[in-house]
């Protein structure tokens, strides 16, 4: 399942850094994140638990950078 999100990221170096980390949390297939449109794009696992993950991702992301928000 793919989502999309609205974000608040500060930098393009932030985003890439936020992106790499994301995609390594378990129950997501791949995640693109754009500092241009400040958009998050998600491809969740089969069967994942959609506001689990992204609580991990949240928590993750605001590990490499404190400022991330998803709105």
């Amino acid at each position: 399942m793919k989502k999309s999100y609205k974000i608040e990221v500060d930098c393009a170096n932030c985003a890439n850094l936020v992106e790499a980390e994301v995609k390594k949390v378990d129950g997501v297939n791949d995640a693109t994140i754009s500092f241009m449109t400040q958009k998050m794009k998600v491809d969740f696992a089969d069967g994942a638990d959609v506001e689990a993950v992204l609580a991990q991702i949240v928590k993750v992301a605001k590990k490499v950078e404190p400022d991330f928000e998803v709105l």
